[in-house]
């Protein structure tokens, strides 16, 4: 996973409501167990419009999604979360969203932001013209128009983020810990290494 430290750029204006999971990415897609390609498939439903916003090439590769409260609700298909990350987006800003999906996409390394609804409706407008900046570290969300949000994180998620760290990395991070406490075990419990190693 990679790390999340800043995320700069244009953001799609979308600020729809109760966006679920199967908006995001419908159900045909999660035949795959890949995470590629699926970009191709986020918000299929809506892009059927000529005129929809994520098509639009002044947001073209953006970063940002600010989204409408409840985002990511309905069922807990990953595939949501990986869509996105497959279609570019790094952080999404919302008033708050499925715990579900907000699990999905922190252990896929992308970023969800909640702000109050006023200030989402304030960035909502700065994104139709100007980039939008955000800055894990200092937890805050700024703008050209001197605009700056301040937003709250789980200090663990934030850890992981900054670190790009998925339990994977937070597993691998303790191999010392670990391989020192295997040590130790078949020294003071030899029983129970004989026999890990006559079942193996």
């Amino acid at each position: 996973m990679e790390p999340v430290r800043t995320i700069d750029g244009k953001a799609y204006p979308f600020g729809r409501k109760n966006v679920d999971t199967d908006v995001i990415i419908p159900a045909q897609w999660l035949k795959t167990i890949s995470r590629e390609g699926l970009g191709v498939g986020c918000f299929e439903a809506l892009r059927q419009d000529p005129d929809n916003l994520f098509d639009d090439p002044a947001y073209k590769g953006a970063p940002i999604l600010i989204a409408g409260d409840n985002f990511g609700c309905g069922s807990s298909r990953e595939h949501a979360a990986w869509a996105l990350l497959d279609m570019g987006i790094k952080a999404v800003i919302a008033p708050s969203y499925s715990d579900i999906f907000s699990g999905n996409a922190f252990k896929n390394g992308i970023l969800a932001v909640v702000l109050p609804q006023e200030a989402v409706d304030r960035l909502l407008e700065v994104a139709k013209t100007d980039p939008i900046h955000i800055d894990l570290e200092s937890q805050t969300v700024t703008t050209p128009f001197q605009d700056r949000f301040t937003f709250e994180i789980d200090p663990f998620r934030k850890h992981c983020l900054l670190n790009g760290l998925d339990e994977v990395g937070l597993t691998l991070a303790r191999d010392a810990a670990i391989a020192s406490y295997e040590d130790q075990a078949r020294e003071s419990l030899p029983f129970l290494a004989k026999g890990i190693a006559h079942a193996a």
